[in-house]
């Protein structure tokens, strides 16, 4: 209600003719008491703030005035941006290149943070100076050109209620709001780069340090909310999760200040519980000040207040009021924010130091503010103060520190300065392209200037300039700066100062993998981290070796670790899923990185090689001295006695057998596969095949001996020779139509042994492979039957049992090779076969000559005709 009442008071009837002589109305309804004027030909408003309002609510028990103003808070760091915008006029007057013999003046009006108040300076800027009939000026100089505002977006609607209405210009020095009014954005201009490039910087922060769960504190005001709806999705969408998002109670209502107090200590309880390290701080210019009033709650909680890394986005700036100037500042120690890109400004300094509150009388903030820094009063203050320490006037700004008042230039003094050389060099183009059309002039005065007002903002977006400090100013279409983002790392000292080190930059116009740069080494972290890289994840990373998993019902940030299955590794910290390593290499036992796989197979190079090696040469000369033992004897009665040549052929099948081995011992590669298991099988085949003619052959001379039998035709060379060549075609016809479809081949096996690439002999056909083997077990097993059943036959030299003992001993080396060939792998699967080849081949001449050497060398004397048919009878 008391909105419309003021606005009622506001915006009196407008019945006076601009032109008529009359004397101008002084009353107003609620004063304004902070401003400052100079007069100009042309003259640039600035509603702006110093001062911050308590307020009580609305009775309607005193006069609104009194009831709107119930105590007030300065903001001491804000008097800088009046000071901003009264050099740049300044500079802009004693500047002949810009605007000549036209003078620039200044109308500032503190808005108190308050729409009232905004809405009464917004009317007195169209008023008379000093009266107020909004929309009614009385003397032809201080022409209105152009409106400054800020410091909070959330003021900006206020100004264009009333100022829209005249299509003055207004340049804002705060970030863009949703006006979703397209006539009057074409007159808003912001002294602030488009604000989604300072989201995509913060976001491009998160990731680079990755920060994935943060907390966000944020005031109840509407470019904070719209930041909350609008972009903290986005970050989601990249992986940031949020540990908390809390508003922070704004300073309103002086008799609420205990609820204030229970919300604070709420708030401040949820953000220092949380592992949330950085958190996001967005909100409008006074934001901290409502920050540094919330950490002082907690004091008083017994809340203990730990460090955190503060994002803050560009709107907020240090501020604070003269009784929190002994409050520590240390919370923003080794913070990271930004701010609108900005350089020192030359003589800026040197203006500031010339301050002197006896000499500028017209500057009605400077009385206030100087009494607040120095703590002292003045001499015009009232007589029952004076008894306090008294100002001299003499106090030096440089002197107070950097939480009460900075010297350097700030990124929002900054955007104001540019703001009003802006205004200049557009007034200066517009005024030169008038000029060339039509001119009306009366004493180098412009006569026609106010009615050209309404189009400045085209000469505004279309005159870019460089300022005193080397940078480009310019506005793209949408009336908002073209300009980047500076990170800045704040550093506190002992003495309530601190430093804005720029540490990194958001530049939208460079190329995308540029938009973002920092030097990390430079950073200055809170010292809580031992400046350390702070971490501010849900939970410990998951290191080198572990991949993430999600836990049930916590946010995607929210995790736990597991070790990588065999085989598979994870080479950086919060990997999602492990991966496989390539085939020639193999995961390390911490399985975060992954070696190259040794080749092996079985060489003469290492003992089990070697060992088999000696093992067949042994048995190859064993056999060869045997077979020269029985060459030797050939005459005597027991190398007759059961088919010399047969024996011969088992003895060299044995030999070969022994030697086969070395096919299988080295390096395979094409020749040696295609022909070790087909040697290897054909050899066996004989040798086998020798062994059931030696059978067959003990039998038939036994069947021979009987009366009458008809045996003896059999008897001879021809039936063993038969069954020997026989056995061998079969097997040769095997091999040829298993080397005919699916020969062997050499390959690498990748999969076999984790650490190992084998190489090894690939069979072709597992089906071909097993028939040769199977045709081989055939063999043996009627070998093994038929030498069974005449173990008991009267033959010489006990050649039966000898033979069912050796194929006895050959079936069961066999029989035991299939299982222990299929369970090995590599190089022990072929130690497997070359020990099965050399145990059953020395099994046969073991048991089938040894004890015939035995008699020939050891015991001639059994080695007689007349032993072998005593032993037959």
């Amino acid at each position: 209600m008391l909105t419309f009442v003021v606005l009622g008071l506001l915006f009196l009837p407008q019945t006076v003719s601009r032109t008529s002589p009359v004397k101008c109305a002084t009353s107003e309804p609620i004063p304004i008491l902070h401003k400052y004027f100079q007069s100009g030909e042309l003259t640039i408003a600035g509603i702006i703030s110093q001062i911050y309002i308590l307020y009580d609510p609305i009775k309607f028990e005193r006069h609104p005035y009194q009831e709107l103003i119930d105590d007030f808070m300065l903001l001491t760091q804000n008097y800088q941006h009046v000071l901003a915008l009264v050099f740049a006029v300044k500079e802009i007057n004693d500047n002949p290149q810009i605007l000549p013999n036209i003078t620039l003046g200044f109308d500032i009006y503190n808005h108190y943070f308050n729409p009232q108040f905004t809405s009464l300076a917004a009317s007195k800027v169209l008023s008379t100076h000093d009266k107020f009939i909004p929309n009614y000026k009385c003397d032809v100089e201080n022409n209105l050109v152009t409106v400054i505002g800020g410091p909070n977006s959330n003021i900006i609607g206020h100004i264009a209620t009333i100022l829209g209405i005249y299509k003055f210009p207004q340049l804002i020095y705060a970030s863009a709001s949703e006006t979703n009014n397209k006539a009057e954005d074409a007159f808003f201009h912001w002294m602030f780069p488009n604000g989604a490039h300072q989201y995509r910087g913060i976001l491009q922060l998160l990731l680079h340090f990755r920060w994935t769960w943060i907390g966000v504190l944020y005031l109840d005001v509407d470019s904070s909310k719209i930041f909350v709806q609008n972009v903290l999705s986005t970050f989601a969408d990249n992986g940031i999760c949020f540990g908390f998002i809390r508003t922070i109670p704004d300073i309103g209502f002086s008799n609420q200040l205990h609820e204030m107090a229970e919300k604070a200590c709420e708030v401040i309880n949820i953000t220092m519980e949380s592992k949330a390290n950085a958190v996001i701080f967005h909100g409008d210019f006074q934001a901290m000040l409502n920050l540094r009033i919330l950490l002082r709650f907690s004091q008083f909680e017994d809340v203990p207040v730990k460090m955190k890394v503060w994002i803050m986005t560009a709107d907020v700036d240090f501020t604070s009021i003269p009784v929190q100037r002994s409050w520590d500042i240390h919370f923003i120690h080794g913070s990271v924010t930004l701010a609108v890109s900005s350089k020192e400004v030359a003589g800026f300094q040197e203006f500031l130091q010339m301050r002197n509150p006896t000499l500028e009388k017209e500057d009605g903030f400077l009385w206030d503010f100087w009494q607040k820094v120095f703590d002292c009063l003045l001499p015009s203050s009232d007589e029952d103060k004076r008894d306090g320490n008294n100002c001299t006037g003499e106090e030096k700004l440089e002197s107070l520190p950097g939480s009460v008042f900075e010297m350097r230039m700030t990124a929002h003094s900054y955007s104001i300065y540019n703001a009003i050389y802006a205004v200049a060099h557009a007034l200066h183009a517009m005024y030169s392209s008038i000029s060339k059309c039509r001119t009306v002039m009366n004493g180098n005065r412009w006569k026609d200037q106010n009615k050209k007002s309404w189009q400045l903002p085209h000469f505004l977006r279309s005159t870019p300039f460089n300022n005193s400090a080397g940078d480009e100013v310019s506005f793209d279409l949408n009336g908002e700066l073209v300009a980047g983002f500076d990170i800045i790392n704040w550093v506190t000292f002992t003495n309530q100062s601190f430093l804005r080190a720029k540490v990194g930059r958001i530049d939208p116009q460079a190329h995308s993998e540029n938009l973002f740069t920092i030097s990390e080494d430079a950073i200055i972290w809170p010292s809580r981290f031992n400046q350390a890289h702070p971490l501010s994840v849900c939970n410990d990373n998951c290191l080198p070796g572990y991949h993430k998993t999600k836990k049930e019902g916590k946010p995607f940030c929210c995790y736990d670790c597991h070790p990588c299955p065999d085989g598979k590794i994870a080479n950086q910290k919060d990997m999602d899923s492990c991966f496989q390593c390539p085939e020639s290499h193999y995961p390390n036992i911490n399985r975060d990185f992954c070696l190259p796989k040794t080749i092996t197979f079985l060489s003469y190079e290492e003992p089990l090689g070697i060992g088999l090696a000696i093992a067949a040469l042994s048995l190859s000369f064993s056999t060869a001295l045997v077979l020269g033992t029985f060459m030797k004897h050939h005459k005597t009665p027991i190398v007759k006695a059961n088919n010399q040549s047969l024996s011969y052929t088992l003895l060299v099948s044995l030999l070969l057998s022994f030697l086969c081995a070395f096919l299988f011992i080295g390096r395979p590669n094409v020749v040696t596969c295609l022909i070790r298991q087909t040697t290897f099988g054909i050899i066996f085949s004989v040798a086998v095949s020798c062994m059931l003619a030696k059978t067959i052959t003990v039998i038939l001379a036994f069947m021979a001996t009987k009366p009458g039998s008809k045996m003896r035709k059999w008897m001879g060379r021809k039936v063993t020779a038969s069954i020997v060549l026989s056995c061998f075609l079969i097997q040769v016809t095997l091999c040829s139509i298993w080397l005919a479809t699916s020969p062997p081949f050499p390959e690498f096996d990748m999969h076999s042994a984790i650490s190992e690439t084998i190489v090894q002999c690939n069979e072709g056909s597992d089906v071909m492979f097993y028939c040769v083997l199977g045709f081989m077990g055939f063999l043996a097993t009627v070998s093994f039957t038929v030498a069974f059943l005449a173990r008991n036959l009267p033959d010489s030299f006990q050649e039966t049992k000898s033979i069912t003992f050796s194929m006895l001993l050959f079936c069961s080396v066999w029989l035991s090779f299939f299982p222990t060939h299929l369970s090995t792998k590599g190089k022990y699967m072929v130690a497997v076969e070359i020990f099965s080849i050399l145990a059953s081949s020395a099994g046969l001449l073991g048991c089938i000559f040894f004890p015939k050497c035995y008699i020939i060398l050891l015991r001639p004397d059994l080695n007689k005709k007349a032993h072998l048919i005593k032993r037959i009878c």
